[in-house]
């Protein structure tokens, strides 16, 4: 069961209590290129994503991103480090959400400052805090970043904020080791009810990024740890997005779009089925429908698996049969099975 946190809102997303766990990113764009960005944005939103983040490096990129929000179709959250007047400066443009850490920002009278207009606007702020960027004295006294120095620098820039009568807060804690930042997310968790951004940090490749965010943040989710979730992943953004939503629909906890299955392939298939399902998945993915299409390779478990499916194949010799809701509708020649799948999943 989920951990009932305290709820937030960015933009018009709930984050927290009973709100379902968000799915977001961040753009790889300059976002001084104000046409770049926004092309990206609304690339991501199609594909369901939620939340957008962009870094805030200079002045320029934060007066930029105040034409982007009023343009982006979903809630857009600054990245901000170190420069208390970065901050300033996307609060007057109307920002949704601040991520940046108290403790970076310098003397206290500049956090307070941040907090004012913040509180005035009812913008949240996120503690994003980094196994690779801990405190020195959290490091001397830790001797390296564990799970246990990541909670306590989070407590610390927690209290910051609370000792400032706000607590719009959400907070995370990220590593590229799985265990370790599970192990910090649990520690934080049993302290505080504030929501939880989930995500691995430098996770790897579409290949190895997934596999590491699939496991912990699965492990999270499971937990009920997690309000809102990045996919942290070396290449295409669309793509954490995309394994963002599969992680939760593995688990149950949110569905959007066609739920593929699909069978390993062994010694019986008598069809290219890898072809077939890849070329089946690849034109699945703009369909918005919530239906499972099941593509199988032989009459063993073929039949039962696609009969559970909303539609779907299972393979003979050089052909296939086309299930819909459990009923044969007829023999398809393998080279027409995609065809085929698809003109009767637009009949649904």
């Amino acid at each position: 069961m989920k951990k009932l946190t305290r709820q937030i809102h960015i933009g018009s997303i709930a984050i927290g209590g009973d709100a379902p766990c968000s799915v977001q990113s961040m753009c790889s764009t300059d976002t001084r290129d104000v046409a770049a960005t926004l092309d990206q944005i609304k690339g991501l939103a199609e594909v369901g994503c939620e939340i957008i983040r962009c870094a805030v490096p200079d002045m320029d990129a934060a007066v930029a991103l105040g034409q982007i929000k009023h343009k982006s179709p979903i809630p857009v959250i600054a990245d901000i480090h170190f420069d208390y007047k970065l901050a300033l400066q996307v609060l007057e443009e109307g920002i949704d959400g601040l991520r940046l850490n108290p403790g970076n920002i310098g003397e206290k009278w500049k956090v307070a400052e941040v907090v004012k207009v913040a509180a005035e606007r009812r913008v949240p702020i996120r503690i994003g805090v980094n196994a690779g960027s801990l405190e020195k004295e959290l490091l001397e006294r830790y001797g390296h970043p564990t799970a246990e120095a990541m909670a306590e620098s989070a407590l610390g820039h927690i209290r910051i904020l609370e000792e400032l009568n706000y607590q719009e807060i959400k907070v995370s804690l990220k590593a590229s080791d799985v265990m370790k930042t599970v192990a910090a997310y649990r520690l934080l968790s049993e302290k505080v009810d504030y929501p939880l951004h989930i995500g691995i940090t430098e996770a790897g490749t579409i290949f190895s990024g997934t596999i590491k965010s699939s496991v912990g943040l699965g492990i999270l989710l499971a937990d009920g740890i997690g309000d809102t979730m990045r996919v942290s992943l070396t290449g295409d953004v669309l793509d954490e997005v995309r394994v963002g939503y599969e992680i939760l629909k593995s688990l149950g906890l949110r569905q959007r779009g066609v739920n593929f299955v699909s069978c390993p392939t062994c010694g019986r298939c008598q069809i290219n089925l890898v072809k077939v399902a890849e070329e089946v998945e690849l034109r699945l993915r703009g369909v918005e429908k919530q239906i499972t299409v099941a593509v199988m390779g032989c009459a063993v478990n073929g039949p039962g698996e696609a009969r559970e499916a909303d539609v779907g194949i299972a393979g003979g010799k050089g052909e296939g049969l086309l299930f819909r809701h459990g009923e044969i509708i007829r023999k398809v020649p393998e080279d027409q099975l995609a065809d085929a799948l698809l003109e009767e999943i637009g009949k649904l």
